[in-house]
């Protein structure tokens, strides 16, 4: 550990320093990043699912405290690049990561470190100066025995890459236990400084990506075998429905979903459109609940061919 630091008092010593500033969790998919970004920040913003690469937007959540606003930038997970997307993706996360104050290096307290972490932990090696927290997370799927043989397992990894962890913390996101404390010991890691973002604020994505997140979630709900993550939503406009009373407003949101091959397009609609409304019914819940107004939700299905490999399309869908 470093040299002592030694603080000057202050003319006032009861008031510690303002402190704002970004972690990221990274880790391989479904390690429990986005239930932890939802279990710090309190309500739902990163999209979880049970599918890898569904987190394909930088949603950032935010925890307000009084002493401090910790930033939570959610990086798409890093893989070996198969496509051009996937190229893209990490040309992403690399950056983010050395722009970011603390590193979070999520690994599941029920799953032996595998040759995944080792990746992604000799990546977090070569960016030398942004300090690293390993958060051993889904303990309660665990017990004491093998929690303890996960915390030794981590803290070799460090050892063996030359780096050392900054702390590592067991957590349990799901039922509660030491969320908390995680951003007691991430908040000290920042850099002192006035809050970044207004006090209201849960995550900056603009409204229509977590629309279309929402959208992207519920199509894939039930097909994700026969269409992985060749689905991507584009929301082309929001506007407010005109001759409405102020106090009965509506919004009109027309999106699409588009898909790689036509092919797909059954799949996606379903039996005389049955799939496609109880995608459009249940989204549209969840966008009125996140924007807090009735919304009319207008879906339609485009192909667009190839779209994960095909630069121009990838711009336009919003990669």
């Amino acid at each position: 550990m470093g040299a002592m630091s030694v603080r000057t008092p202050s003319s006032k010593p009861s008031e510690a320093p303002h402190r704002a500033g970004f972690a990221c969790f990274v880790g391989r998919p479904n390690a429990g990043k986005s239930t932890l970004t939802n279990a710090l920040v309190g309500q739902k913003v990163a999209i979880t699912a049970n599918q890898p690469q569904t987190t394909r937007h930088t949603v950032r959540g935010i925890v307000h405290r009084p002493d401090a606003q910790l930033i939570l930038v959610d990086t798409p997970g890093l893989h070996k690049p198969r496509t051009l997307l996937g190229q893209r993706l990490n040309d992403i996360v690399r950056t983010t990561w050395a722009e970011v104050d603390v590193i979070g290096f999520c690994l599941p307290a029920n799953e032996k470190l595998g040759p995944g972490d080792r990746f992604i932990a000799k990546e977090l090696a070569s960016i030398k100066k942004t300090p690293k927290i390993a958060i051993v997370t889904k303990t309660d799927l665990v017990d004491s025995k093998t929690l303890a043989e996960q915390l030794i397992a981590i803290d070799q990894l460090g050892k063996e890459l030359g780096f050392e962890w900054a702390e590592i913390v067991p957590v349990s996101a799901v039922a509660g236990q030491q969320v908390d404390l995680l951003a007691d010991l991430l908040i000290p890691l920042l850099p002192e400084g006035p809050a970044l973002y207004p006090e209201g604020d849960l995550t900056d994505e603009p409204e229509q990506v977590m629309i279309a997140e929402l959208i992207r979630e519920a199509a894939l709900e039930g097909v994700r075998d026969e269409l992985p993550h060749s689905i991507a939503v584009v929301v082309e406009e929001m506007l407010p429905r005109e001759d409405r009373p102020a106090d009965k407003p509506l919004l009109d949101i027309h999106a699409f979903v588009y898909i790689e091959r036509p092919s797909q397009k059954g799949i996606i609609i379903g039996p005389k459109g049955a799939r496609l409304k109880q995608v459009g019914i249940k989204s549209r819940k969840q966008i009125e609940a996140l924007l807090g107004t009735p919304v009319f939700l207008d879906l339609h299905v485009k192909v667009a061919k190839d779209w994960q490999r095909d630069p121009r399309q990838l711009r336009k869908l919003g990669f």
